[in-house]
């Protein structure tokens, strides 16, 4: 990225990239994995800042598989990512209350969804599961009313993403790679970008214009 930071992600890692008041980065396969070819799953997730975090310096954050707590327990296997769950607290440092977890459930595994949380969602990655007797196949987003107490049965195996923190304090806008709660933020984000004034990512020669629309 345009921070000097350049680190392959394996299976299990997280990478947890602050934009703050801005940065650049590039994605690339490593060269042996072109050459051999591989299959990739993934996830890509948006997390938005606190507004009085918005213009903060940005930052990185690297944590491999091993460095990331697990919780295995009668067909429940979790990796937390970020937060606390299941007795378990990650160790990415985060600018608000959020968790994000990864839920593997064998069939007939049961896990509840913690109330605690004001917003609560859970991603259905793989398989498919079943709530208060409706069925919900792969791939699926599910959100949850505040308090509702949730329980999730896997039907046949399921990879869950269960998502929950504290609601925003106001709207956000996303227009491209922009997010604010400050549409003439975004404005000027566009300017910037447009007039190449975002910081480069070193050795890289590729450069992505400003979508018309």
């Amino acid at each position: 990225d345009s921070e000097g930071n350049a680190l392959e992600i394996a299976p299990g890692a997280m990478n947890l990239m602050t934009a703050g008041r801005g940065i650049a980065h590039s994605e690339r396969t490593p060269q042996s994995a072109r050459k051999t070819g591989q299959p990739m799953f993934g996830i890509q997730s948006w997390i938005a800042l606190p507004r009085e975090n918005e213009e903060i310096a940005p930052s990185f954050q690297h944590f491999d598989a091993a460095s990331l707590p697990v919780v295995a327990d009668k067909g429940i296997w979790a990796r937390i990512i970020a937060g606390s769950a299941f007795g378990k607290a990650s160790p990415v440092e985060t600018f608000s209350d959020w968790l994000y977890a990864e839920v593997v459930l064998e069939a007939g595994a049961q896990v509840p969804l913690d109330p605690d949380h004001e917003e609560r969602a859970i991603y259905v990655a793989e398989g498919e599961v079943q709530i208060a007797g409706d069925s919900f196949e792969s791939p699926r987003l599910l959100v949850f009313r505040p308090g509702d107490l949730i329980t999730i049965a896997a039907k046949r195996r399921a990879r869950l993403m269960f998502l929950a923190g504290a609601a925003m304090e106001g709207p956000r806008y996303i227009w491209w790679n922009f997010v604010s709660s400050r549409k003439e933020r975004i404005e000027e984000a566009k300017e910037d970008w447009k007039m190449g004034r975002f910081a480069g990512v070193p050795g890289e020669t590729e450069f992505i214009p400003l979508p018309e629309r």
